[in-house]
């Protein structure tokens, strides 16, 4: 079970994946599923763009060609039915659904169903913020709750937060650098500690007044 976010992160997954199948370490027979009507959407501009022969594909992607996101046999689950019909499906399988910090979507149905079971595997990909489900996996959590009630948690969690598509400090800085020397930089998505943390290097290597806002803070954009 891996949740993921529908729009670029499960695009990456796929590609992972098709890369574990070709190296033989994804057996063939086993079904790779795609639950997420927005990932599906998502999914088809990618195939668009290797139709169109975009500009703006890696090289090295190009030359996989649409394969690259697509490890057969490969499902795509479009409907609720079809969706809630994986629970019947026998053997092992991969299902990739949104979404990614198990927050909602379908993939909070299948936690409730493969979490209690110790032979299944959650891979969670990516960061995951304090207060969702998935960090509840990352820091070890032993049930989590979901419609009203609590999942005991015996599936082993993996936690893959190299997936993260984030920018790390290091680049933001080197992002901002070019850039004239504003009034103010606000940081106002991250986590308390990070975001300080981030605050201070801007201070540091780039001489700017960068602040962390207290929450309800209201600041003035001219």
């Amino acid at each position: 079970m891996i949740p993921s976010f529908a729009v670029d992160r499960t695009e990456v997954v796929l590609h992972q994946l098709t890369e574990l199948r070709r190296n033989g370490r994804l057996a063939a027979d086993v079904p790779v599923y795609v639950d997420s009507p927005m990932a599906l959407a998502t999914l088809q501009i990618y195939r668009e763009a290797f139709a169109d022969g975009s500009a703006q594909l890696r090289p090295g992607i190009v030359a996989q060609g649409p394969s690259a996101l697509d490890p057969q046999p490969f499902t795509l689950i479009r409907s609720l039915q079809e969706s809630l019909g994986l629970q019947h499906a026998h053997g092992p399988a991969v299902i990739v659904s949104a979404s990614g910090m198990a927050t909602g979507g379908r993939v909070v149905h299948h936690l409730a169903r493969m979490l209690p079971d110790a032979r299944n595997t959650v891979v969670v990909v990516g960061y995951a913020a304090a207060g969702t489900r998935a960090r509840d996996l990352v820091d070890g959590s032993r049930a989590l709750k979901m419609y009203g009630t609590y999942v005991p948690v015996r599936a082993e969690v993996v936690n893959v937060p190299a997936f993260s598509a984030h920018a790390d400090a290091a680049e933001i800085v080197e992002w901002l650098r070019p850039a004239p020397p504003p009034s103010a930089v606000y940081l106002v998505h991250g986590e308390p500690e990070g975001s300080e943390a981030l605050r201070d290097r801007i201070d540091r290597e780039l001489g700017w007044t960068a602040v962390v806002p207290r929450s309800g803070e209201r600041v003035l954009v001219r």
